[in-house]
């Protein structure tokens, strides 16, 4: 009898530990990303909207300089003091790429004539997305800001700015279309170089906004329009 006992307390151990297991395999797949402990911090602002806290310190945009399609170095010193909006893409992207970047034209339509607005644009195919490449694909979108910056670089860089640097997920997936794979999400950046966010109901930061979602990219307009009046 006792070791009847123990075998099934053996088998709920076992069976305890594998849901546990599959529940984590199950979150990694799905969200990509490591899981960063976000939160809203109280710095001084007028706008309400969020700081990403990481490790008890505001998020900001990792320091980068990358070329754009007008063969010229971008860095971030160059957005310093502007509001702007990151993406990360490539050009030959048959799916989420040209409704990301469509519904990035309607920012720039709106704030694009503005000095302290600027929008950056990074691939995740440099070896096929020179300047060259970038500046028709920016030409073919109508693309007239000067401060909207399609930048291309060292492939390893710009990975580990996306995945580490702001835990946006790219990589290459050659059994997806167009052999790579990433979130179509959109990261707000102050003035400052924060990362920012408006807050949901519960209080929590929204992080990112949905680039292919239109109703999105009213959100973040309007997200926009209260930082460039902070």
């Amino acid at each position: 009898m006792k070791n009847k006992y123990s075998y099934i307390g053996f088998t709920i151990v076992v069976l305890l530990f594998s849901i546990y297991v599959i529940r984590n395999w199950n979150h990694h797949k799905n969200t990509k990303s490591t899981s960063l402990n976000y939160q809203k911090i109280n710095l001084p602002d007028a706008s309400g909207l969020s700081y990403l806290v990481i490790n008890n310190k505001a998020r900001k945009m990792p320091d980068f300089t990358f070329t754009n399609q007008n063969n010229l170095i971008i860095s971030n010193i160059d957005y310093a003091n502007k509001v702007y909006v990151v993406e990360f893409f490539f050009t030959s992207c048959p799916t989420i790429c040209p409704v990301m970047n469509r519904n990035m034209l309607t920012l720039e339509k709106e704030f694009g004539v503005r000095d302290d607005f600027g929008i950056a644009s990074f691939t995740i195919n440099p070896s096929y997305d020179t300047p060259m490449v970038l500046k028709q694909y920016a030409e073919n979108y109508g693309v007239s800001s000067l401060n909207w910056h399609f930048l291309t670089g060292k492939q390893e860089l710009i990975y580990e700015m996306a995945n580490k640097g702001l835990n946006i997920f790219a990589g290459i997936n050659p059994e997806v279309a167009g052999g790579f794979e990433h979130q179509g999400f959109f990261a707000l950046i102050d003035k400052n170089g924060y990362l920012r966010s408006r807050v949901d109901p519960y209080g929590n930061p929204k992080i990112f906004y949905q680039g292919t979602a239109k109703e999105e990219i009213k959100l973040l307009s309007e997200d926009i329009n209260l930082l460039l009046n902070e």
